[in-house]
């Protein structure tokens, strides 16, 4: 059984696709969510991986097989952004599983789950390496050096502003959500969901999205949260809410000096890697006219 409060959640990356993967850092276990694994092997959507897995589960476990029994279950952001119970499985079973499916990909992904296993024990012993593979993936991804230079920075950042809320009694992920999403309402004017829309991403991480100058405020809302919760001292989430909305507010008085300055919005639609998604309904529709 997985201890859910020693779990971290990551995004690994197979090629371009996203894994959700589990580290458990009580036993220093890699978990992978079976679902992905299965999209990827079958070419499947997410729902369609569902139904795969779904099926090809029942057949599995009619026949006894040990890799049903080790699964695990946690719930997992999905690409609606809801959280719903997901089947992950350890590295191990993850290569048994792999087995029951034909797939032109079962051997890249076998390296990749090689590889996967000896990265964290590589990075106990040299942490830069985790380092050094986010910044090779933002250049794979055509990233340039000075926004790579400021997305690296805003992580650490980000680190240290929840590690701030956390001594000032804020302690899970869900109030982290609240009080980020009260800072980006006050300087953007959106909720992080609501910006992430207006950029027209769906599973695509916001910031990765952000152009310059939008980082740049971002990280200007987050640092004056933080120095501003480190010496008032706010405890639990209605007083680090204020504390959060001043932060934002810091942030909002910079952009809207800037923006007169320019006379344009520095808010920008614009994603960084031009992701475009089209409304299935909307294009039946089309074709149908």
């Amino acid at each position: 059984m997985i201890n859910e409060n020693k779990i971290q959640v990551i995004t690994k990356i197979f090629n371009n696709d996203n894994i959700r993967t589990v580290w458990d850092k009580e036993i220093e276990k890699y978990y992978i969510s079976v679902v992905d694994v299965v999209g990827i092997l079958t070419d499947n959507d997410y729902q369609g991986a569902r139904n795969y897995w779904k099926v090809l589960k029942f057949r599995l476990k009619e026949e006894g097989n040990e890799t049903v029994t080790n699964c695990n279950q946690l719930k997992l952001k999905a690409i609606d952004g809801k959280y719903r119970l997901t089947d992950v499985t350890d590295i191990e079973g993850m290569f048994r599983l792999i087995q029951s499916i034909p797939s032109k990909k079962a051997e890249p992904i076998k390296q990749w789950l090689a590889k996967l296993g000896s990265e964290r024990i590589d990075e106990t012993f040299d942490p830069s390496l985790a380092l050094q593979r986010a910044i090779d993936l933002y250049r794979a991804k055509g990233y340039d050096e000075a926004w790579i230079a400021k997305r690296i920075k805003t992580l650490q950042d980000r680190k240290q502003l929840t590690d701030t809320w956390k001594d000032c009694g804020v302690e899970n992920s869900f109030e982290y959500a609240i009080l980020t999403n009260e800072i980006y309402k006050t300087w953007s004017g959106m909720t992080a969901k609501e910006y992430k829309e207006y950029k027209g991403l769906r599973k695509e991480n916001l910031r990765d999205n952000m152009d310059s100058i939008e980082l740049i405020l971002t990280d200007l809302s987050e640092e004056a949260t933080k120095k501003l919760a480190q010496k008032k001292k706010p405890k639990g989430l209605k007083e680090n809410l204020t504390i959060a909305s001043i932060g934002g507010n810091i942030a909002k008085n910079t952009r809207e000096d800037l923006e007169k300055e320019l006379g344009e919005p520095v808010i920008s639609a614009d994603n960084k890697l031009n992701y475009q998604y089209i409304d299935e309904n909307k294009k039946i529709k089309n074709l149908v006219d």
